[in-house]
């Protein structure tokens, strides 16, 4: 193995995002996310200061949403929201572009919208990664997608929320990679359920990817290691 465990689990924002969670289930998801000692819980707004709560002194970090899942709130309503997380003890952003206006070219807008929040995480020493929705733009606009987010200020260009069509692809993260300097990180959401995938996503250069199966991957990834110990001796 050229990895560790540990190397897997803080690869991943463990998911806390499905509109139907109910507050024990907020409970049950930050135990996991401790348990494994993930790199962060990426969580609603309106969850931050408990899972700020739930998380204390576990070294996983709070990874709030901003414009979540469609990316179409005014720039200002997601310069309030940003401000609001970072209140309640977020660490880290997640904000959806305005894919729409991507899709029509109106680049100014796009880098201005996350260049806003940029300053705002920055100014409180937070991270922002920045969603491009990848499933709904030709390669050109993911590039160009890409290219915005880091003039912009963004630390990381992220695939997909997990809610539309598609998710990551390992196509996609090879191009976002390539169309960033090194500065920038890259993020895979949606589709990543297995160590398999997980390797996948890493090989293609991500540092990040975004599970809701934390557990079964951080199992495989336990006997897998296991098996490979046996292996050897």
């Amino acid at each position: 193995m050229d990895y560790s465990c540990e190397d897997i689990a803080k690869m991943i924002d463990h998911s806390l995002l499905r509109p139907e969670l109910t507050d024990e289930d907020i409970v049950a998801g930050c135990e996991v996310a401790r348990k494994y000692q993930v790199a962060a819980v990426c969580c609603r707004p309106s969850d931050v200061f408990r899972v700020k709560e739930l998380l204390q002194g576990s070294g996983v970090k709070v990874d709030a949403v901003v414009g979540f899942p469609h990316g179409s709130h005014k720039t200002k309503t997601k310069v309030f929201e940003a401000e609001e997380a970072i209140k309640d003890g977020a660490e880290e952003l997640d904000m959806v572009i305005h894919i729409g206006k991507l899709r029509s070219r109106d680049f100014d807008y796009v880098r201005n919208d996350i260049k806003a929040i940029a300053d705002v995480a920055h100014s409180h020493g937070v991270i922002l990664k920045v969603i491009l929705e990848n499933c709904y733009l030709d390669d050109e606009l993911k590039e160009i997608g890409c290219k915005l987010a880091e003039e912009a200020g963004a630390d990381f260009v992220k695939t997909s929320t997990g809610f539309s069509p598609g998710g990551a692809t390992i196509e996609d993260l090879k191009l976002m990679r390539q169309a960033t300097s090194p500065r920038v990180q890259i993020k895979a959401a949606g589709g990543v359920r297995s160590l398999d995938m997980a390797l996948k996503v890493r090989e293609a250069g991500a540092t990040r990817f975004g599970a809701t199966r934390t557990a079964d991957i951080m199992e495989e990834c336990y006997q897998r290691e296991k098996q490979e110990k046996k292996g050897c001796c």
